[in-house]
């Protein structure tokens, strides 16, 4: 491999539309591939600043299931960067997304964790400059 690049991180979700819709219509995200394959869909997400994107994964079966909002064990497993925390906080919480703590600073910038409807962990980090 001369190059590589991480250009995709799979999220496991009870199904396709109720993530679109989060994705997108919450998070500002934009639809960049929503394809029949069979049974299944290759959906991707794009963060509106760019970046890898999410392939929303419909689960199948028990052990996927099981998996959804769990696949970072308990920890933050999605970091999400923005310029303004306080608005998209704001905007965020507006929308009825939860977080879980009050923003903190850190020495690699400000951040608060939040959840998706789903339940897994994101940091939100304004950098520090």
């Amino acid at each position: 491999m001369s190059r590589g690049v991480l250009s995709a991180v799979a999220l496991v979700v009870p199904d396709y539309d109720p993530a679109i819709r989060f994705f997108v219509d919450i998070m500002g995200f934009s639809l960049t591939e929503d394809i029949a394959v069979g049974a299944k869909r290759w959906v991707t997400v794009t963060p509106p600043g760019g970046g890898a994107r999410l392939v929303l994964a419909r689960a199948e079966g028990a052990a996927q299931r099981a998996a959804i909002g769990a696949q970072g064990a308990g920890r933050v497993f999605l970091f999400l960067t923005t310029d303004d925390l306080a608005r998209d906080r704001k905007r965020m919480e507006a929308a009825g997304v939860v977080f879980e703590e009050p923003v903190r600073t850190e020495p690699y910038g400000r951040v608060c964790v939040w959840r998706d409807p789903f339940g897994n962990r994101w940091d939100l980090i304004q950098p520090a400059v």
